[in-house]
């Protein structure tokens, strides 16, 4: 249907606080709990059967697989693990599926994975940015608890040093990076985000638009020039 497009697809991003049935936790802090990877991890049965779709999407598209809230190195080493798994049982069913797995990408929305980058972009082999749960995890705050939503800062100097280190890293490594969440599509923020090496954004659709002509109005030069003295 995307016709040639490439087409991104996150495995189960929900946990804590939506966990239902025999896998529910009473979780005292359901946003640091069990949820995203780790919760893919610990029941297989959900990602086993998320991978094996994504892989016979695969043979008919350009598939990539987004693992949210990685923290090490190790996840996605389980994943990947996981995603080779899945391959051999769908080859030995008789499924047909491309030579070449489907790219890995880790999303970057803890703090302890912007600053560990570099390792990830060793194993990773793209990136994705979450800026919503990056700024609140760096910040500590909630932006649904009216009471602390002031606080909620994407021009934080912490939120954008680790948005630098992690797209730096991806750089050095040679791989994708992309960043999502509501910052990529406030056009306030586009030409910092292009200057500081960003050439993805992902959006909701009603967004592209201004954030399409801002891109095309805006010399990249000198967004590049004054995201560095920003970050100095």
């Amino acid at each position: 249907g995307m016709e040639g497009k490439p087409v991104t697809i996150r495995t189960l991003d929900i946990g804590g606080d939506k966990l239902t049935g025999t896998i529910a936790t009473d979780s005292p802090n359901p946003a640091l709990g069990l949820r995203a990877v780790r919760l893919a991890l610990k029941d297989r049965r959900l990602l086993d059967v998320q991978l094996a779709a994504m892989l016979r999407a695969s043979a008919v598209g350009d598939v990539r697989i987004l693992v949210p809230m990685i923290a090490n190195v190790g996840e996605l080493r389980a994943v990947r693990a996981a995603l080779h798994q899945a391959a051999r049982r769908l080859r030995r069913r008789g499924v047909a599926l491309p030579e070449t797995l489907p790219p890995l990408g880790a999303m970057i929305e803890i703090p302890g994975a912007a600053l560990g980058a570099d390792a990830l972009a060793a194993e990773a082999e793209f990136f994705s940015i979450g800026t919503n749960d990056l700024i609140q995890y760096t910040l500590a705050i909630d932006r649904s608890d009216e009471q602390v939503a002031y606080l909620y800062n994407p021009l934080h100097p912490a939120v954008l040093r680790l948005i630098q280190f992690a797209v730096e890293a991806a750089q050095r490594a040679r791989i994708p990076v992309n960043l999502c969440g509501e910052m990529a599509g406030d056009v306030r923020f586009t030409a910092l985000l292009l200057g500081l090496g960003l050439r993805n954004l992902s959006m909701a659709p009603s967004n592209i638009g201004r954030v399409k002509d801002r891109v095309r109005t805006l010399d990249l030069r000198a967004a590049t020039q004054r995201a560095r003295a920003i970050m100095d």
